[in-house]
């Protein structure tokens, strides 16, 4: 029975894990519309006021993400309107790209 509890705990942690791995790839994340409200390029953070984020399970709300890449920061300015994806990675709100709102 040990073993049992051991294999189905190794396997519910193999599958968390992969899910967390298949949701950071930028092709699975769905769209977020927002506008950029504060950008800090050196610490690589951006704060944006976004609509609802599906994957995240968030509602609607002002709030900071850390950047994938901080270069990514360097084309916006405060106040740009935009469309974004992003996850939650290891405890971090990570955006993942950043693209202008049509």
């Amino acid at each position: 029975m040990k073993s049992f509890v051991r294999l189905f705990a190794a396997l519910a942690t193999l599958l968390l894990s992969m899910s967390t791995y298949a949701q950071a790839h930028e092709g699975h994340l769905p769209q977020t519309e927002g506008v950029i409200k504060k950008l800090d390029v050196a610490a690589g953070k951006v704060t944006i006021a976004h609509a609802e984020i599906v994957n995240l399970n968030m509602p609607p709300m002002t709030m900071s993400f850390k950047a994938k890449d901080p270069a990514m920061l360097k084309p916006w300015k405060e106040g740009d309107k935009i469309r974004f994806r992003s996850a939650d990675v290891k405890g971090v709100l990570t955006v993942y790209s950043i693209e202008a709102a049509k």
